[in-house]
């Protein structure tokens, strides 16, 4: 739990610029106390601290409102106001602490060698005001539809305005943090339109049980918490793709919806294999590995990466023949992932050479259907394109959609 090494910034840039500079280290635990992140004066662009300065005399109210102006889809699903309201804006955000901080900053940010710096960019009586009339509670009404609602782009999703005629500079000072906001609507109306993709080859493969007994909820799994730039967004984002679907290893999305959206439990996962887990036994050992994931997990739902040496190998020689009587045994599911190889093909290929060994039948609509203690998930390579190629080559081979989930982030 220590820091050994504390560098500064400045250190940092001389590295970059090549020159070389010491490790500056410590001994000592050291960490950062509270949320400094989190002050609301700070919450902004830089240049809007100074817009206080460039509305019309006598300007009382500013009245916002933010839109879907297009994009690839023509309906957008609202998600993720609830989230920031909770987290940044309700209750007595405004605090002399806040300023205080905030102006120390300004002072330094906005400083210029020549002209020194102007005390009235920062408009630190109207912050004062706050805290003097209203607790430290922002004056600001926001109006929006309501979450999960799916609206038609070029529609207002939400509306923002002052309710003090003294902070109409406040509206827009709060663009910045809000805009935040297209990150898990983007996410969530994308994750919606993969969904109705995914439904879509259930039904036209032969297979609509899957989603009367929501089956198809599992499809498309989050693993996106890695991929991401942030917690915060791994939080966010992963909560709006679990307004379409139940499956995500983000746990950060399950804190954020029991927190902000006072859900239990908003998604859920299975033991899998990573390529550490499987490579540390060795390649002569790859099918020790296997099978120790069938002893561990002897019931339900495991999945395992198959592709560490040989994919092909893995499908037929050892889940195909020295495990198969365990996995036709077992009480559950395996689901075999290939990790790598061309797309669409090695998704045919994988369900090719399963079927060979394990066999198939048929659904209503004629598509083969491999049996229930063996699927397949493809999480490499994954967006909104390739998914529906996957699944549109699975169909035109014969193949059923509920042969497959898939994986993303």
């Amino acid at each position: 739990g220590k820091l050994l090494v504390d560098d500064n910034f400045s250190t940092i840039r001389k590295r970059s610029d090549g020159e070389a500079q010491p490790v500056q280290k410590v001994s000592t635990a050291c960490g950062i106390s509270g949320d400094p992140l989190n002050n609301i004066v700070m919450l902004t662009d830089s240049y809007k601290v100074t817009h206080h300065l460039q509305y019309p005399p006598g300007t009382t109210k500013v009245y916002s409102y933010f839109e879907s102006r297009g994009g690839a889809y023509e309906d957008v699903v609202f998600f993720g106001l609830q989230y920031y309201l909770k987290k940044y804006l309700i209750g007595k955000v405004v605090t002399k602490e806040k300023l205080d901080a905030a102006e120390e900053y300004f002072k330094i940010h906005f400083s210029n060698p020549k002209y020194g710096y102007d005390e009235k960019l920062f408009n630190r009586a109207s912050w004062e005001h706050i805290i003097k009339e209203h607790g430290g509670k922002l004056p600001i009404e926001i109006k929006a539809v309501p979450e999960g609602t799916v609206v038609p782009y070029k529609n207002v999703l939400f509306t923002m305005e002052n309710t003090d005629d003294k902070c109409f500079w406040l509206t827009n000072y709060l663009e910045t943090l809000l805009v935040q906001l297209w990150y898990p609507t983007t996410v969530c109306t994308q994750s919606r339109e993969q969904k109705k993709i995914i439904m879509k080859f259930l039904r036209s493969t032969g297979t609509p049980e899957v989603i009367d007994q929501g089956g198809h909820l599992f499809k498309l799994h989050d693993f996106g918490f890695r991929g991401v730039s942030s917690v915060e967004s791994a939080a966010t984002g992963s909560a709006g793709h679990l307004v379409n679907f139940l499956g995500t290893d983000t746990m950060a999305a399950m804190v954020c919806l029991k927190e902000y959206y006072n859900e239990t439990m908003g998604g859920f996962s299975i033991p899998a294999s990573e390529h550490s887990t499987m490579t540390s036994w060795g390649r002569e050992k790859e099918v020790d590995a296997m099978r120790n994931m069938l002893e561990k997990y002897p019931k339900g739902l495991v999945a395992c990466v198959s592709d560490s040496y040989d994919i092909f190998q893995a499908c037929e020689k050892y889940w195909g023949t020295e495990l198969k009587e365990m996995i036709e045994k077992r009480d559950g599911c395996l689901v075999v992932r290939p990790d790598s190889g061309d797309l669409p093909d090695i998704v045919l290929q994988v369900l090719k050479t399963l079927e060979s060994r394990f066999g198939s039948s048929k659904t209503s609509t004629g598509h083969k259907l491999l049996p229930p203690c063996i699927r397949v998930i493809q999480g490499d390579g994954i967006d909104i394109q390739s998914l529906e190629m996957i699944l549109k080559a699975m169909s035109d081979a014969g193949w059923a959609a509920d042969n497959l989930a898939f994986g993303s982030g």
